[in-house]
């Protein structure tokens, strides 16, 4: 097992290439990714899964030494969401730096024993959108939909109103609106609540016209299907992004099936806005009442909160909100149906904001009662001198002619993603905590090894399996998954041997953390036979007994 310390001082050592020019385009993401291979051929092998509809590669990046596909593997995946670029370069960034360090013991250890599978963006056709104009945040491909059933596609996208390049938001004054400005802060619209008794004065829409004059605004632009909208577990029906059916698109079929594939992926860390590392998913009995599970097993749970501590110990991010699961998601998927432990995190969220103590300073906030987070970021990013948002600006809106309309708000992209000079820590952090994780996975061994000669050329061998992990080999969801290898230790004898007692070939049910397992057998004959133990997803030891 490898040493924490190590690990924690590894990745300070060698500065990964790619940082330093802003958030990468599909273009740049390739010549990071190719430039990754090229400088290590022998641990690395680049492929494109697919294109998509827009023409976009989805890339894969493995990562390992000598058989990679015998190796306990990791399967890490940004891009979940096309607007979170952040996932994009913790996923490329985490192959950076492990490959920069790739010559130091510690992780020349774990390329040895771990196969990583990078795919650093399954949203290609939306994050490009960022790199466009008018820019605004995407989730969706270039699969052309009708988002609102009217026989057509498209027909009412986006406008850049201002003509700031940018797309954001529009509030138009009006007795039937149900949005009010907040008390802290009045940039902030929020709903105004009639349990307070409370009333809306604004009209609150996107950037846009209404173009095909149904009464709403944008809600056919360009694309498409959303990747974490189109899998396979609880998907949703009927809702705009989410497909015909799940796995509709190339870039979800092409993940699916190469990772089936895949035997000895153990753990599928996502990058997206799902998050059951900073707050593991709990055991809930009700959830789980009828025949299909809905919740985490219990003993899986025990598995979540150990990542979780793990995560926590590297990861220095504070107070993370609440990360919840969406129908149809990725991180849902590779925990129900794929059966394998599945962690989620965004990997970056607005730090809380604390109103000065300094009495002169304070005295320019006003009390933000409801604790509105909008209000609070918007703050942190004033004090933190980022620009986020585009103060609201009067203006004549073609659709309320004669109204008081303004056009402003949030920037795309600010509220999930960094600013860009906080990357390299971030990548660094999530980099220790997946080579910790790596460190932990479920390993088998053979161990107390011992032969007895017998009578009449009989000798009794017996021998403890062990799994030193600190993970099981199997997930208490994949028990019954036909697509997880059970744990198998069989014994290859020579022609002039027989076997006397015991299995030629015995499979274990599982072999959780720490647990051992007792085998013993008869043979009779001389000469040398073979025991080999182990899973895919947990690694294959082999042992030599000369007789």
């Amino acid at each position: 097992m490898i040493k924490p310390f190590s690990l924690l001082t590894t990745f300070t050592l060698v500065v990964s290439i790619g940082f330093g020019q802003g958030f990468s385009d599909q273009s740049r993401m390739a010549t990071r990714l190719k430039a990754l291979e090229s400088a290590n051929p022998s641990l690395t092998r680049l492929q494109s899964l697919a294109k998509t509809v827009g023409g976009k590669d989805v890339w894969v990046l493995e990562i390992g030494a000598g058989d990679r596909v015998n190796h306990s593997g990791i399967a890490v995946i940004g891009g979940v969401e096309g607007s979170h670029l952040m996932g994009q370069e913790l996923a490329i960034g985490f192959a950076e730096k492990l490959l920069a360090n790739a010559q130091n013991d510690s992780i020349k250890n774990i390329l040895n024993t771990t196969a990583f599978y990078v795919f650093p963006n399954m949203s290609p056709d939306a994050s490009e959108q960022y790199f466009a104009q008018p820019k605004y945040e995407r989730s969706a491909n270039a699969n052309p939909t009708d988002d609102d059933r009217d026989g057509k596609t498209n027909e009412d996208p986006f406008e850049d109103l201002n003509n700031d390049g940018l797309i954001s938001w529009v509030m138009v004054e009006d007795p039937t609106g149900k949005w009010k400005t907040h008390p802290a802060d009045s940039r902030i619209m929020v709903m105004a609540s009639l349990e307070k008794g409370e009333r809306g004065k604004y009209i609150l829409i996107s950037e846009g016209t209404d173009n095909d004059k149904d009464g709403k605004f944008n809600e056919d632009g360009d694309g498409g299907i959303h990747f974490n909208k189109s899998l396979t577990f609880d998907p949703p029906y009927f809702v705009p992004g989410a497909g015909e059916h799940p796995v509709s698109e190339l870039e979800n079929r092409a993940l699916l099936d190469y990772l089936y594939e895949r035997f000895n992926v153990f753990a599928v860390i996502s990058f997206g806005p799902s998050n059951n590392l900073s707050d593991p998913w709990k055991f809930d009995k009700l959830k789980n009442a009828g025949r299909v599970p809905m919740g985490i097993l219990e003993n899986d749970a025990r598995q979540n909160k150990i990542a979780s501590d793990l995560y926590k110990k590297y990861v220095t991010l504070k107070d993370a909100p609440v990360g919840p699961t969406s129908k149809g998601d990725l991180s849902q998927w590779a925990y129900f149906h794929y059966g394998r432990q599945s962690f989620s995190t965004p990997g970056w969220w607005p730090p809380k904001f604390e109103i000065p103590k300094d009495t002169a300073q304070a005295k320019k906030y006003k009390t933000n009662e409801d604790k509105n987070t909008d209000v609070d970021f918007l703050r942190w990013a004033e004090k933190e001198n980022l620009d986020v948002f585009t103060a609201w600006q009067k203006f004549n809106h073609p659709d309320y002619p004669g109204k008081n309309a303004e056009v402003g708000g949030f920037k795309p992209f600010v509220k999930t993603n960094p600013p860009f000079k906080m990357v390299d820590k971030l990548v660094e952090e999530h980099t220790k905590f997946i080579v910790s994780l790596a460190a932990k996975r479920p390993d088998i061994d053979l161990i107390n090894v011992k032969t007895e000669p017998l009578e009449n050329g009989v000798s009794r061998i017996t021998l403890t399996i062990q799994n030193k992990g600190l993970f099981p080999a199997l997930t208490e969801i994949g028990k019954n998954n036909i697509f997880n290898k059970l744990v198998k230790i069989s014994l290859t004898s020579a022609k002039d041997q027989s076997i006397v007692s015991g299995n030629k070939i015995t499979l274990l049910p599982n072999l959780e953390a720490g647990e051992t397992k007792e085998m013993s057998w008869l043979v009779k004959g001389k000469g040398k036979l073979t025991i080999e133990a182990g899973a895919p997803q947990a690694g294959v030891k082999k042992i030599d007994i000369n007789l």
